[in-house]
């Protein structure tokens, strides 16, 4: 089944590959991030999934978003002076699905994409994985959530040095802080996650949906609230030199030189 460009099977029973084909890169936007909310309120509905797989083709797990395309950019700021940013909207949809969700975990995941990353209940990586909140390099404020995720999963401290330093780091050192529920080889990776969401699917499907609903209880509430303030600064950074030098930055794979305006 298709969505868009993401494409869903069943590679064992119970269990739904939920994949996304942008590759090699697999950069988001809006409309990307719908059709990962169409499949997952799809498999809601349907008695038969009880577990998810979120996957990507190609290098990368998620580079992020596309700042190549400034026009695309420029939309989506005029959008939020008029009514908020359709792109977290969408994001939301994400974090209301009731099943599980593991993510295999390739390459890199990068700013939104590493929201992404952190969206599933558990994840599945390799040592080439590579995770980054880079938006500081950007001149940005970090998004997709990420504010409100990441220090429910590696605390506070270590949440605040990705923000601040924008620092990358691997799959061993993802799995050593909490992360990564699993590290195996990259070769086994989708395999490895196929097989831990079997494991969850081979239980009574209603009990595991009432445990999760107890566990995440109120997420999707508070990531929209989340999100909401989080691109209210993101809006009034990108109005600021130091944004547009950041995205100049990192696509000439420089440091920035940032003057604080």
């Amino acid at each position: 089944m298709k969505h868009g460009d993401v494409e869903v099977n069943h590679p064992v029973e119970h269990v739904a590959l939920v994949e996304i084909q942008r590759g090699p890169n697999n950069f988001f936007d809006e409309d990307l991030i719908n059709d990962l909310g169409d499949a997952f309120e799809a498999l809601d509905q349907d008695i038969e999934t009880r577990a998810l797989v979120l996957a990507s083709e190609g290098k990368h797990f998620c580079a992020g978003a596309n700042f190549s395309n400034r026009s695309e950019q420029s939309q989506r700021s005029a959008r939020t002076q008029t009514g908020g940013n359709p792109l977290y909207t969408a994001a939301v949809r994400l974090f209301a699905c009731k099943k599980p969700v593991i993510a295999a975990i390739q390459g890199a995941a990068v700013g939104g994409g590493f929201g992404l990353a952190v969206m599933p209940d558990f994840r599945v990586v390799c040592p080439e994985a590579r995770f980054t909140a880079n938006f500081v390099k950007l001149g940005f404020h970090p998004g997709f959530g990420l504010t409100y995720t990441l220090d429910k999963l590696i605390g506070p401290q270590k949440a605040n040095l990705m923000f601040m330093t924008g620092r990358r780091i691997d799959g061993a050192t993802a799995h050593e802080w909490g992360l990564a529920d699993f590290l195996t080889d990259k070769e086994d990776l989708r395999d490895e996650a196929i097989r831990f969401a079997a494991e969850i699917a081979e239980n009574a499907p209603l009990a595991v949906q009432s445990v999760r609903a107890t566990m995440r209880a109120g997420i999707a509430d508070a990531v929209k609230a989340q999100t909401d303030h989080e691109f209210i600064e993101q809006h009034r950074l990108q109005q600021t030199e130091d944004h547009k030098e950041g995205v100049r930055a990192v696509a000439e794979r420089r440091p920035g030189n940032f003057k604080g305006h």
